[in-house]
């Protein structure tokens, strides 16, 4: 499995990506906002573009479908309750579906609510396993819930879909946010040694150039950490009614609210 991370530059930060079979040079276009970019990266590369997907059905992920469907001939495929939602679906989605692009690629879909209701995340079935995580979970910080979603169902997607994953599990998200994220994560908890590490590390760097896995999620995302005691502690600064003893549920629950206005 070959990816390519599409840095757009746009005023978004998205992120578009390629997903090839390095024997057939077939290729999947995850969100493609920027079709143009994506097609001609592909060109360049020599691949054939026959599916296009989107994690969910928000405009700065959907709004280059048509125009690469026209460049392409791919099919569109979304989650099945989007069709609706997603110009140009052809192919509707639910949990448990696997993906296959040429000989040997293969990502199971994830049905991950939150960020919207109609959310999926895919997971390659691959050595080293890769999750494309759309707007549900970026690089040290989690996707909100404004326009569509539900921070409980963005809650039960962590702790149920992402919690068991190997920690060797590398992210791709949807846009770039780390640095943001990574001064959140340090507002929340400042002894936080690898957050700090890291983020000094950005300043300079290209975007991009940092692709986290799990383990690193674990010690950098404070949607990850909610039973360090710094981050509760702190948390009931801004919620005195916060519990002595709060379940994790509880804790990110009121993260997610206070990074809604941070």
């Amino acid at each position: 499995m070959i990816v390519e991370q599409i840095w757009t530059g746009n005023a978004y930060r998205n992120y578009n990506y390629l997903i090839a079979c390095p024997h057939t040079g077939e290729a999947l276009a995850i969100d493609p906002l920027e079709s143009h970019m994506c097609f001609n990266k592909a060109k360049e590369k020599g691949w054939n573009i026959t599916k296009i997907l989107n994690t969910h059905e928000h405009g700065d992920h959907t709004g280059g479908n048509i125009s690469l469907v026209k460049l392409t001939g791919a099919e569109v495929m979304a989650h099945e309750g989007a069709s609706t939602n997603i110009p140009g679906m052809t192919t509707g989605l639910s949990e448990g579906d696997v993906i296959k692009i040429g000989k040997e690629v293969e990502l199971e879909v994830l049905d991950t609510p939150g960020h919207t209701m109609t959310h999926i995340c895919l997971l390659s079935k691959t050595d080293k396993p890769a999750l494309f995580s759309g707007d549900t979970l970026f690089n040290a910080g989690a996707g909100n819930c404004h326009n569509g979603g539900h921070p409980e169902e963005l809650y039960e997607t962590f702790n149920k879909k992402f919690c068991n994953l190997p920690d060797t599990t590398l992210i791709y998200p949807g846009h770039d946010y780390l640095k943001n994220n990574l001064e959140f994560t340090l507002d929340r908890e400042p002894n936080n040694d690898q957050a700090l590490k890291l983020l000094n590390s950005i300043r300079n760097s290209e975007v991009g150039s940092v692709i986290t896995n799990l383990k690193m999620e674990n010690d950098i995302n404070t949607f990850f950490r909610l039973s360090n005691n710094t981050i509760i502690d702190r948390l009931r600064e801004n919620f005195p009614e916060l519990s002595s003893n709060p379940s994790q549920k509880e804790v990110f629950l009121l993260l997610r609210k206070l990074r809604n206005k941070w």
